[in-house]
């Protein structure tokens, strides 16, 4: 392929980073412990999501993503919700299953508010790679996860792209870790990119420009995987508390979760059923965790993450939906590429998510001693 390869430039990088090196890591290396997320005992958090739409005109109507996930690192346990809405109820995106809280505010309440209170559970993951688990999953569920979305082809330059990656790999295991290596040392964190991206992969892989975040970075994973038969899905969520392994870019502050939003994957393999992914999250500590732009998977700040998400993740975050190319009900604005951020509309179209002026939210999470 015609676009620079850049493992190749990472690993020309490496030798000036290594020489550079004992500075702040050895401080930060003292507040850490091995990055090995393992599946343990069940820990039980509240989140409460509350939005105030500025600006009102017209009627206005929200949309609030709940956890809809479940399953074996996951389990909702129930939403209560308030505020001055006319109507308020529980919906669902019709093709994926993608739960959310509407709410419908009539055009003379000047200040809409909702709130939303969802409490889950949940566990790390990890997979024992060499104890192979009986898995069984619905052809026809399979078969959706290899189809392409309007921003995620699985033809021309992405299969082109994710054959070359491959190579003579036979396995689906094989065969998912020369992706997930190539997604990791091609891409990068771009901090400059608003909120999770768009993932648009095509863009990416036509014009080489492989900075992004995670539904950049965790989508062209997806999209890889699946334009090479292997089933993949991108589970959108947001981090919920600090990482217990004191990586400070994998957890989140649970008094302020606005920015927390956070994409993974899963990926279906015979041998093992769905797997977690996450090489985004790779990307991240190799930018932002310590104050140098790490560029080699082999640093140890680096290693244990990007060993561990190959099969695993932390069990501070929760899913809400794997849904793409989502039809929010009663909408009259267009699809969203994904959905993990609150939305809102009224008579002068639909608010941006991450302009706070106008579309105020706050997002919190608190741990329940149960």
């Amino acid at each position: 392929m015609s676009q620079m390869n850049r493992r190749q430039w990472m690993t020309r990088a490496v030798a000036g980073v290594a020489g550079a090196s004992s500075w702040p890591f050895a401080a930060h290396a003292q507040s850490q412990r091995a990055f090995a997320p393992q599946p343990g005992a069940w820990r039980t958090f509240e989140m409460t999501t509350t939005v105030d739409v500025l600006e009102a005109q017209g009627a206005t109507r929200v949309w609030l993503p709940l956890p809809a996930v479940d399953g074996p690192y996951q389990q909702s346990l129930g939403h209560q919700w308030s505020g001055n809405a006319s109507s308020a109820r529980i919906v669902a995106d019709p093709h994926y299953g993608a739960a959310m809280l509407y709410a419908e505010f009539d055009p003379a309440i000047a200040a809409p508010r909702l709130a939303v209170t969802s409490t889950v559970r949940t566990r790390s993951r990890a997979t024992d790679w060499q104890r192979p688990q009986r898995a069984d999953e619905d052809g026809a569920t399979l078969k959706r996860w290899v189809q392409p979305t309007e921003l995620m082809p699985t033809d021309g330059i992405v299969l082109e792209t994710a054959r070359d990656a491959i190579g003579r790999a036979k396995s689906d295991e094989e065969r998912t870790q020369r992706l997930y290596d190539w997604v990791v040392s091609h891409t990068y964190r771009e901090p400059k990119v608003r909120g999770c991206g768009v993932g648009d992969i095509k863009t990416m892989l036509e014009t080489a420009n492989f900075g992004g975040k995670c539904g950049d970075i965790n989508g062209l994973f997806v999209g890889l995987c699946r334009s090479v038969g292997i089933p993949a899905r991108d589970v959108y969520g947001i981090r919920i508390a600090p990482s217990a392994f004191g990586y400070r870019e994998l957890g989140g502050n649970p008094a302020k979760l606005q920015a927390a939003q956070h994409c993974r994957a899963e990926v279906w393999l015979q041998r093992h059923g769905w797997v977690a992914m996450d090489p985004a999250d790779v990307g991240k500590v190799m930018r932002l965790e310590t104050p140098e732009w790490i560029r080699d998977t082999q640093h140890p700040v680096v290693a244990p993450v990007n060993k561990a998400l190959f099969g695993g993740w932390e069990g501070n975050w929760l899913a809400f939906n794997t849904a793409h190319d989502v039809t929010l009900p009663g909408s009259t604005y267009g699809k969203l590429g994904f959905f993990m951020y609150p939305q809102a509309e009224n008579a002068n179209g639909r608010y941006d998510a991450l302009d706070a002026d106008r579309f105020r939210y706050t997002i919190t999470s608190r741990e329940l001693n149960t």
